[in-house]
């Protein structure tokens, strides 16, 4: 056969391998005779799959050397030695055995080649960074799972490495376990801010590897994470002694030796929030403040079984404290509110937030009154024990209160509110007043005192005794007021109103009368006419007397309006027209939501002012159809419309 096809047979003919391009067309050697085949490609596929005679000896092809037999440690040395960058990436898009090994290899056993490494440096300038200053990935649901978490860890060590990761849910079948954490801990050394949410998967094992990778992380945040305990926790606390931020929510394997590592180790922790750790008791509490090193400045206790004692440790260690929050502590009595006050450790304190505690009444909020000289900001949520006689101690002795917020108060009457007021009228700013429903309209005779000209900053909302009679009183007493919220009052009238917006001195910038469903036109026309000159925000959602008369009105006298809202108003698209032929107003922000009498025929009017606009509602605008709708966001490009 040699001869007849005119070559030796030797390696000249074709190095290395066999002699046809591709191994299939051995198959397109038909036999003609005993030593002689000839080369017939067919027509169609050839089906034939049998080996072929060549020189009476049966050859077969030789299977190619892969690089896919060599074991992993060999595998593992190949990979540490390759220059980081997109080398790293590409092998690690070969398969799911060279991504997860790329993700094993640490930091400090990767061969690095000084010239190389200079280079990657400066090819890597170029780098998108998170609002922290430095990369930040999430994953969520079906997307949060070990694999992923490989790829983050070995796409991002080229680039600084990652920051912040934030993983919430998990895939369901392949969910992010402790060994996506582990490439992480080997990947992202540099990482600063952890936070795991509803990850049942994940383990002590795979935290304890980012305690000893990731030594540089400063914000932990885990919630609903019921495989990780103590253990882990003791972990971060003794390898992580930069942390600053720590919030548990829902882990019942946390408990009180894992606060107490805390305490011992993080002295730069700032901040700390714990929620629904059923594990967590006065102990732990006690071991995280007791620490001398320790300078909390921000503490947050919700929902635990945590007693008075723990109140009690808080007010005497807490000396550097300037913000707590203590939500729903069932087992917390009047006592423990007291002590905290008596502890003298709170002179730092600026801002309480108390919600569903029974401990707090009239003598223990005096108490935190008197022991925290430096309050500012106090929001007191669901009191069911507090009266107009401890609301008005507690007034007194806050000398320093800036803000009051009280909601769901209900044993609040006038009479608790405006003694705030009157004993509160040198520095109160701001207070606000949300569905107290043992506010009674009464009329109330004013005593010659000094007007609270501090405030500036008054919101009552969804209190439905509030009416004419307060509103006349509060014009007189608060003539400085700019920010008015008076939401959801269907008892208050033009009459009650009116007063009001005489009265006050300064300028109102922001008005809300949402839910006010007796407000007429009477009531815009007097605002825009007082206080045209200042007004930036009008919301008369919900407001049905406001009618077109209302729209000419505010063109005509607001210019520096830039927040409308006339939704569910008796608007028609003349009001819509009046706006737009304005010559000051410069609307940014425009709610047409529920104004069935708009129409098609407002499309040159809103286009017009779409100059300025950056948003636009027209849900429920029924009589607006969709084709006018698709014109409108094609010519209005910058504006974001609802429809």
């Amino acid at each position: 056969m040699s001869k007849v096809l005119g070559f030796s047979g030797g390696d000249d003919f074709c190095p290395g391998g066999s002699i046809y391009a591709n191994p299939k067309e051995a198959s397109f050697f038909l036999p003609l005779g005993p030593q002689v085949d000839v080369y017939f490609p067919p027509r169609k596929r050839s089906r034939v799959n049998a080996p072929f005679v060549f020189d009476g000896e049966w050859f077969e092809q030789k299977q190619k050397t892969s690089i896919e037999a060599l074991p992993d440690e060999c595998l593992f040395e190949i990979f540490r030695r390759l220059p980081a960058g997109e080398d790293r990436s590409a092998c690690a898009c070969v398969s799911k055995r060279w991504l997860m090994l790329l993700s094993s290899i640490c930091k400090n056993e990767i061969c690095v080649n000084k010239s190389v490494e200079i280079k990657s440096e400066k090819e890597g300038d170029d780098v998108e960074f998170g609002g922290e200053g430095y990369l930040s990935r999430s994953l969520e649901g079906k997307k949060a799972t070990d694999v992923r978490l490989a790829a983050i860890a070995v796409g991002t060590a080229s680039r600084g490495g990652l920051g912040k990761l934030s993983i919430r849910g998990s895939n369901m079948v392949r969910g992010v376990t402790s060994l996506g954490l582990k490439a992480v801990a080997h990947g992202c050394p540099s990482l600063k801010s952890l936070s795991l949410w509803n990850v049942a998967t994940v383990g002590d094992e795979g935290l304890i590897e980012i305690a000893n990778g990731c030594q540089q992380l400063e914000k932990l945040d885990l919630c609903k994470c019921p495989s990780i305990s103590d253990k882990a926790v003791i972990a971060i606390a003794k390898n992580c002694q930069n942390l600053t931020e720590l919030s548990l929510e829902s882990c019942p394997n946390i408990g009180n030796e894992g606060l107490r590592a805390i305490g011992k180790f993080c002295s730069h922790l700032r901040s700390i929030s714990i929620k629904d750790c059923s594990g967590v008791s006065d102990q732990g509490i006690a071991g995280l403040f007791s620490s001398t090193s320790l300078v909390l400045t921000k503490v947050k206790l919700q929902a635990l079984t945590v007693s008075d004692l723990s109140l009690a440790v808080i007010g005497h260690y807490g000396k550097s404290v300037t913000d707590i929050v203590l939500n729903c502590l069932p087992n917390v009595s009047e006592k423990g509110f007291w002590v905290m006050g008596n502890g003298n450790g709170l002179q730092k304190l600026k801002s309480l937030t108390v919600a569903s505690c029974r401990g707090v009444t009239d003598i223990g909020l005096e108490a935190v009154g008197k022991g925290c000289p430096n309050l500012k900001i106090a929001h007191l949520n669901k009191c069911a024990f507090l009266s107009d006689n401890g609301l008005i101690s507690f007034a007194k002795a806050a000398s320093s209160l800036e803000s009051l917020r009280l909601e769901e108060c209900h044993r609040i009457t006038q009479f608790g509110f405006f003694g705030v007021l009157f004993n509160c009228g040198a520095k109160l700013k701001a207070m606000s007043l949300m569905s107290c429903y043992g506010i009674k309209d009464l009329n109330l005779v004013l005593p010659t005192v000094t007007p609270c000209e501090s405030l500036r900053s008054l919101s009552i909302c969804n209190c439905p005794g509030f009416g004419n009679a307060s509103l006349s009183v509060l014009g007189k007493l608060c003539p400085q007021l700019q920010h008015v919220e008076l939401s959801g009052l269907e008892a208050v009238t033009d009459a009650g109103l009116l007063p009001l917006l005489e009265s006050s001195e300064a300028g109102l910038v922001k008005v809300n009368l949402s839910g006010c469903t007796n407000v007429t036109d009477k009531v815009v026309s007097s605002l825009v006419n007082l206080h045209g000159w200042t007004l930036e925000n009008l919301n008369l959602d919900g407001c049905k007397n406001i009618s077109d008369a209302s729209l000419m009105a505010i063109a005509e006298n607001c210019a520096l309006l830039c927040d409308l809202d006339v939704s569910k108003c008796t608007i028609t698209d003349a009001g819509i027209a009046a706006l737009a032929h304005a010559k000051q107003v410069n609307l940014q922000i425009l709610s047409l939501s529920g104004c069935t009498l708009v129409s098609d025929r407002s499309l040159p009017a809103l286009r017009k002012l779409g100059h300025t606009l950056l948003g636009l509602n027209i849900q429920h605008c029924n009589a607006i159809n969709s084709s006018t709708v698709d014109t409108l966001v094609e010519l209005l490009w910058r504006c974001d419309i609802l429809s």
